[in-house]
């Protein structure tokens, strides 16, 4: 399994920082704030998979285009970016050795905690 940074959702997050949608919250509360299940499959069925692809960081080229499982790390809500969600992300992209990916969530913490 090779997870790589997704370059495309890199962007996003950081356009979405800059445009103000995030939410500034604490790491346990991703629990709560994270997508379900089935709301991740509403915004997959109505946006399809190049927009959804864009709110995960990282890509599983186990998996191929079009399958859930090919993305990891989520940093939002479809709508923000959220504090929570980036914490909880780069504790587990550092805890699997992805130092790209977490690199690109540390950039993306500094950012969030610079707003």
């Amino acid at each position: 399994m090779v997870v790589k940074l997704n370059k495309k959702a890199f962007e996003h997050a950081k356009s979405l920082i800059r445009d103000g949608k995030l939410v500034i919250d604490t790491r346990d509360d991703w629990s709560e704030h994270a997508p379900s299940t089935q709301d991740e499959n509403k915004f997959l069925d109505k946006n399809g998979d190049t927009e959804y692809s864009r709110w995960f960081l990282g890509m599983d080229d186990e998996h191929s285009e079009g399958q859930k499982g090919r993305y990891k790390f989520p940093y939002g809500d479809f709508k923000r970016i959220h504090r929570c969600a980036v914490i909880s992300a780069e504790s587990r992209a550092s805890q699997y050795d992805y130092d790209d990916i977490r690199q690109a969530l540390g950039e993306l913490l500094d950012r969030l905690d610079a707003h």
